[in-house]
């Protein structure tokens, strides 16, 4: 490891997406010399550039008329990081000890009681997965009309039929919403009804667009460079069926990586981060930014807005703190 076990950072930013690289464009700008722990090539929870390095087109983020690949713009940030003076390091953050100040950060063992990072301030921005099928064809054709976000790929389905997959109100959402685009929406559910509150039902329903294939589950995305259907089985009969659609939204929920902090971070219900006042948490010195604490937009704007928020939190905090 390039970094001493003795050395005390300002910041330590833990992931790298873009809330986690605004942060650190921010951080370096303000001379804090941060830290990046970027995450693993092999992790699929807080992979280096997070969610946008699974995406192809990027079409949403203002500045690229003609739309960018999700891998090339978190290299972009990645790059206007370093160019300022972030440190980055690819490795996870496997322990945090956030009792005392410098806070503690190990990397791999976590039985030595010497963490392998120390800071006065800390800025986590691990993100959330978004759950998936799991069924074959569904990680091939990722980004190639299999989607988990419906504000970020339904321009891209203009006239076309597609699925949703799901029966809460995040999947009634998602499909209200694609049906301004799409010639049909077929919501997927695996039961004869829904979980979605009344309002969001009759909403559905009442979208001529929108239908329903009860009693079903998706066993495979069928299609070679592009989704052509969905092969569905029936929960009651057993009897399986294709469903031709050019899309499939997948709206099964979101599971944000917070594992590292449940003991000592406030976290909501559903299990994100609770932040304050922009970006604080509970604990004094350590924010949250990005989607780890975001359950409701997701976005690749929102989350690089509060990164830039939880630099300037850092900021105040340790100026606040040599006073």
């Amino acid at each position: 490891m390039s970094t001493a076990e003795t050395s005390v950072h300002d910041v330590i930013i833990i992931g790298s997406g873009p809330a986690g690289l605004t942060a650190a464009i921010y951080c370096a700008r303000a001379d804090l010399n941060p830290l990046m722990l970027e995450g693993e090539l092999s992790s699929t929870s807080d992979q280096p550039g997070g969610q946008l390095m699974l995406t192809t087109e990027v079409e949403n983020f203002p500045g690229f008329i003609e739309g960018i690949m999700g891998p090339e713009l978190m290299t972009n940030f990645r790059s206007q990081a370093q160019r300022f003076g972030t440190q980055i390091e690819t490795v996870k953050a496997s322990k945090v000890d956030l009792s005392t100040t410098p806070f503690g950060v190990w990397v791999g063992d976590t039985s030595t009681e010497t963490p392998t990072y120390r800071a006065m301030s800390l800025i986590i921005a691990t993100g959330a997965r978004s759950l998936m099928l799991n069924v074959p064809g569904e990680a091939k054709l990722l980004g190639h009309g299999v989607s988990t976000c419906a504000t970020c790929d339904g321009f891209f389905f203009r006239n076309q039929p597609i699925a949703v997959v799901g029966g809460g109100d995040s999947a009634l959402e998602e499909a209200l919403f694609l049906a301004k685009f799409a010639s049909s929406v077929t919501i997927v559910h695996r039961r004869d009804s829904l979980r979605a509150s009344k309002i969001m039902q009759d909403r559905a329903r009442a979208n001529e667009k929108i239908s329903f294939k009860w009693n079903s589950v998706v066993t495979e995305v069928l299609g070679d460079d592009k989704v052509r259907a969905l092969t569905l089985k029936d929960t009651v009969t057993g009897e399986t069926s294709e469903l031709l659609v050019d899309g499939c939204f997948v709206a099964i929920g979101h599971l944000p990586n917070t594992d590292l902090f449940k003991e000592q971070l406030k976290l909501t219900e559903t299990g994100y981060l609770v932040t304050h006042d922009g970006t604080h948490t509970n604990i004094p010195g350590v924010f949250a930014c990005g989607d780890v604490q975001d359950s409701t937009y997701r976005q690749a704007i929102t989350a690089a807005g509060s990164g830039c928020m939880a630099a300037i939190d850092v900021e105040h905090f340790l100026e606040s703190a040599t006073e």
